[in-house]
């Protein structure tokens, strides 16, 4: 096995073209209700705002260390009683669904990595967090399927405490020890997005959230993600379009989830890393990224 592609060759990796498909309708697929079929049921819309290009962000991403950038933000915003505490150095582990990042977390804490790692999952929660795994769960079995009963401000709202847990963890622990966290807000956003949940109140809200110093964006063909699901045996609804996993319906969700969190990161300093078949690698490369950013 080789190893991991050298750093300097992965920093200057192009974002790949990103080419926006046509509003689906039942006929694209016969036999499927496919992405407009879905559309309809999830948001009424019938079409989505245009993708915007990628941005890699400020050139002098990497000029400082992450000590010099934490003393910057402790000058900025002095931790007094009415400012509010300095926010720690952290990565953002992004990708869509079945990109790999679970497991390149799991092997960052199976190394014992210097990092916080942050995460939803419930096996990174804490015990005394183990509501925000139920509520997730229950999101996806009976708010998601159900729009007659549930309007997408409800699923919002529900989603909510979720990425407002991630923005505790981030700012609630030590300043001086960065953080790596899975997503963020960006694929939750995306996906109420998707289900028709308008920007304001609340994902305006989200987006005032801190800023990473860096996003890690994990890319993956639809393709391969559809076989890592196990051919859709582990889907929930809001990984596909259509009243049942199947290719089509989730390569056309996973390809608007992707322009959206992409449209959602594009003023970020970015790095994207092509598909890798192995997970070790990834995630030695992920590591060796972080570690240059984070220190």
């Amino acid at each position: 096995m080789t190893g991991p592609t050298p750093l300097t060759k992965l920093i200057s990796v192009p974002v790949r073209p990103f080419h926006p498909c046509g509003v689906g309708t039942s006929s694209d697929n016969p036999g499927n209700s496919g992405r407009g079929g879905k559309r309809a049921m999830l948001s009424g819309r019938s079409e989505l705002s245009p993708y915007r290009p990628l941005s890699r962000g400020p050139a002098d991403a990497y000029s400082a260390g992450p000590h010099e950038r934490l003393s910057r933000r402790h000058a900025e915003a002095p931790e007094t009683e009415s400012a509010p505490r300095a926010v720690p150095p952290f990565c953002v582990l992004l990708g869509p669904d079945y990109a790999g990042k679970s497991s390149v977390l799991a092997e960052l804490r199976r190394t014992d990595a210097p990092w916080r790692l942050v995460s939803v999952d419930d096996t990174f929660l804490a015990p005394e967090h183990a509501l925000i795994g139920r509520l997730r769960r229950d999101v996806v079995k009976d708010v998601a399927p159900h729009t007659a009963r549930w309007s997408p401000d409800f699923l919002a709202a529900m989603v909510h405490t979720a990425v407002v847990h991630l923005r505790d963890q981030i700012v609630g622990g030590d300043p001086w020890t960065p953080v790596v966290v899975d997503s963020y807000y960006y694929k939750f956003l995306a996906k109420c997005r998707l289900a028709g949940v308008p920007d304001d109140p609340l994902l305006t809200w989200w987006r005032s959230f801190p800023r990473p110093d860096r996003v890690i964006y994990l890319d993956v063909a639809p393709e391969s993600a559809w076989r890592r699901s196990r051919d859709g045996a582990d889907l929930n609804c809001l990984e596909y379009y259509g009243p049942s996993p199947e290719p089509y319906g989730f390569r056309r969700y996973q390809t608007d989830l992707d322009r959206l969190v992409r449209e959602e990161i594009r003023d970020l300093p970015v790095t994207v890393l092509a598909e890798q078949a192995d997970a070790a690698r990834t995630a030695a490369t992920v590591r060796e990224l972080i570690a240059h950013e984070l220190g």
